[in-house]
């Protein structure tokens, strides 16, 4: 048993000599290897130049324009509704969705023939009176009874009443209103009106885009039947931004350019709205788009535009991204960056127009980043390659 623990005792003893000795070893390899290793001398950074693009200020007249894109929208929208109660019927063209009309043209009839019997009924009622006041009308007025036996003659039951012959003098207008001719008169004419309400006729060309009730079915006064559009003219909805509007006047001529830019028309700017839209900050600007002679255009089309912004006299275009601070650019001047504010005459999407330079003065057109004033640059030519000047 002492044997064997002293044999243990020595294992252990050479296991741990062995373990000192590798890591002594490794230690001297280290700093062996550590002092054949030159030092590494950290070399200070070149200094380099740093170009820019500029370009020299030049005033010139510039002719300024604004784009944007509108849906076309019809110029008018008229909903039909029945002054009038009874049975639809259709007119001379069906009451459908998408039928087309032209001007003039009976969209639809509301039931009317109790009222055209009762009409004729008071005609010839008032037909009566009148032959019955002739013979006193050629006795007391001689002088007026041809007219009023024109008048006569000219009453038909199936058309509308004739103009009333011109009353002068009191003596008979007294006798006309004492036999009740004038009252019966005007309650003709306003049956007339009531009659004329039961049929409706088209007040332009257009199409029908919504249709409530159809043939057959009855309504009500009031009753909504149909929605119309006019096709002979259209309009174009264009969101303008708020700023961009003070160059756009009522009147002015409009190019307009399909999305494909395969078809243009002309337009006139007709109205421009007095409101904002608070979510884009656009006003609405409305285009009159006359189809004579121009090709269709449909209700929903979209259509780019170009409005003619003015003409702008001693001023230059440069990126927008070239200014900073909303008026503030770099200029070069004797080699070094110099801070100058500009005057801003319009804003476009991707460039402005400003004054305020003189003319020569380069003016750095790129944005610039981590730099300020005094900072040593060197100018590109428009090749890209360094300028000599």
């Amino acid at each position: 048993m002492t044997i064997h623990r002293g044999l243990v005792k020595k294992r252990q003893l050479i296991i741990i000599v062995s373990l000192l000795v590798m890591i002594s070893g490794s230690f001297l390899v280290m700093r062996f290897l550590m002092a054949q290793k030159k030092e590494f001398v950290q070399k200070p950074p070149q200094a380099g130049d740093r170009y820019v693009a500029a370009t020299p200020v030049e005033y010139t007249t510039i002719h300024s324009t604004i784009s944007g894109k509108g849906r076309v929208v019809s110029s008018a929208e008229v909903e039909i509704v029945a002054e009038a109660s009874g049975k639809i019927s259709a007119g001379a063209i069906p009451l459908k969705k998408g039928q087309s009309f032209s001007r003039g043209d009976v969209l639809l009839t509301i039931y009317k023939d109790e009222m055209e019997l009762a009409l004729k009924a008071q005609k010839s009622q008032f037909l009566n009176t009148l032959a019955n006041l002739l013979p006193d009308i050629k006795i007391d007025f001689p002088e007026r009874f041809q007219d009023f036996r024109s008048f006569f003659n000219a009453i038909d039951l199936d058309k509308n009443l004739p103009p009333l012959p011109e009353i002068e003098g009191e003596k008979l207008k007294i006798y006309l209103a004492s036999r009740n001719l004038l009252s019966d008169y005007y309650s003709l004419l306003k049956l007339e009106k009531q009659l004329s309400r039961h049929t409706l006729y088209a007040p332009f060309n257009g199409t029908f885009v919504r249709v409530n009730l159809q043939a057959g079915a009855y309504t009500n006064t009031g009753g909504r039947i149909a929605t119309i559009i006019h096709t002979d003219t259209v309009e174009v909805e264009i969101p303008v931004e708020n700023g961009f509007t003070e160059w756009i006047q009522t009147g002015q001529s409009v190019k307009l350019f399909s999305t494909d830019r395969r078809h243009t028309w002309t337009g006139q700017v007709v109205r421009i709205s007095d409101f904002v839209d608070p979510n884009t900050q656009t006003r609405p600007v409305y285009v009159s788009v006359p189809l004579h002679g121009q090709k269709q255009l449909y209700a929903g089309e979209y259509l780019n535009c170009e409005f003619h912004g003015g003409t702008i006299e001693q001023a230059m275009e440069i990126p927008r991204k070239a200014v900073f601070n909303y008026d503030q650019i770099f200029v070069v001047q004797e080699g070094k960056l110099r801070q100058e504010q500009i005057e801003i005459i319009k804003i476009n999407e991707e460039s402005l127009v400003f004054r305020g330079l003189p003319e020569g003065t380069r003016i750095v057109v790129q944005p610039l980043i981590n730099v300020s004033e005094n900072t040593p640059v060197k100018i590109l030519d428009r090749d890209g390659s360094p300028d000599k000047l």
